[in-house]
């Protein structure tokens, strides 16, 4: 069951090609100015796109630290291009759908990219925009704009983009594994329960993800952490998705930024809901659900479940805070995975991410080096 949306998500605004990049309301903060584009859509003029963003510091401890890459680094395909790529957006070549549109298997020449014959060269994963949708413009430019500059291992990596007449579209590096949400709740002989090792592989990889988008200077907000925004490879390395709602965070001494509420209900943070106020450790909050949804293998929300029952956090968060109970909550598919010690320690992790105060939550540097030793712990 997909989950319900909060209200007030924008309409698309397919107007003119030379615009103010998300100015929004007043007090929301205006990402850049004088973004243009020619008729074929090429790549973003924007003099203040990545203003702000500052040095990303190491957010991992092995490998790629992550860095800031100028959008030139994108290729400009043309409809035509990725219709051929996609072999005219055949059914059998759809991945899925999701809330911006369908996401189609590609191929292309691994070296320019390029459309290719089918089997041969790299597969890449296409997302179409639905003109019906409720998402339009400025998602997709968003999610230009932030993985067209934002490289780190746990993130998806972007490689084009297409705008011509009323077509956007995105293609990405192909996930063979597909979402963690597949993973947790899919169905079929064809999936597979993740192990706890894996788990905690998954669980770390996200966090450092967010973690490297929390370093900066001018911290982004990711405000749409979920199951179905974390990609596995064919590694089970995690990587996040979809940064179409991503902002970026308060300037000077602001503590947050007030912006529209917008997001997926189970997982936005109490404070972000209640009043609009979005705080970098509003994404503490939704993996905090992410978590305790791989501990429980329960949806964050689920109203075919008994009444009291119907939100995780609401129903679970008051068991993790005793080790007896702890071990009852734990998804049976792990059986004897996991030792006693780890688990405790993850859920006290998870509850200290989930509590309803923002200021009370670890960062999530402080959650990455907690998982990291509970991860030793195995």
């Amino acid at each position: 069951m997909r989950m319900e949306q909060l209200p007030l998500i924008r309409e698309p605004q397919l107007l003119d090609k030379s615009l103010n990049y998300l100015v929004e309301d007043e007090d929301e903060y205006s990402f850049g100015t004088s973004s243009s584009f020619n008729n074929a859509g090429s790549l973003f003029t924007t003099t203040n796109s990545s203003r702000g963003l500052g040095q990303f510091p190491a957010a991992s401890r092995d490998g790629d630290p992550g860095r800031i890459m100028p959008l030139s680094n994108l290729k400009m395909y043309t409809f035509s291009e990725l219709r051929s790529a996609t072999r005219n957006f055949k059914p059998d070549m759809m991945l899925g759908i999701g809330g911006f549109g369908a996401v189609y298997r590609g191929w292309v020449d691994s070296k320019t990219l390029a459309p290719s014959r089918q089997g041969t060269g790299m597969l890449v994963a296409v997302k179409k925009l639905n003109p019906e949708s409720t998402q339009g413009f400025e998602e997709w430019q968003s999610e230009v704009i932030f993985l067209g500059q934002l490289s780190h291992p746990n993130l998806v990596r972007l490689l084009g983009y297409c705008w011509e007449d009323r077509e956007l579209l995105l293609v990405y590096e192909f996930m063979s594994k597909g979402s963690l949400e597949n993973h947790l709740f899919g169905r079929g002989a064809a999936i597979e329960p993740l192990s706890w090792d894996v788990r905690l592989k998954v669980a770390l990889g996200a966090a450092r993800g967010l973690a490297f988008l929390h370093a900066a200077d001018k911290h982004v907000i990711y405000r749409d952490f979920k199951a179905s925004n974390i990609l596995l490879d064919g590694g089970y390395n995690a990587k996040i998705s979809d940064f179409g709602l991503a902002k970026l965070g308060p300037s000077g001494g602001d503590s947050h930024v007030t912006t529209r509420v917008m997001g997926t209900v189970g997982y936005a943070a109490p404070e972000y809901v209640a009043t609009g106020h979005l705080y970098v450790k509003s994404d503490v909050y939704g993996f905090g659900v992410v978590v305790l949804e791989m501990m429980t293998g329960l949806r964050a929300v689920d109203t075919r479940r008994p009444a009291g029952r119907h939100h995780l956090v609401d129903w679970m968060k008051p068991k993790l805070s005793c080790k007896k109970k702890v071990k009852a909550i734990v998804d049976a598919r792990l059986q004897e995975q996991c030792s006693v010690v780890a688990l405790q320690q993850l859920a006290r992790l998870t509850f200290r991410c989930l509590e309803r105060e923002h200021n009370k939550r670890p960062s999530m540097k402080e959650v990455v080096i907690a998982l990291e030793a509970i991860a030793a712990l195995e």
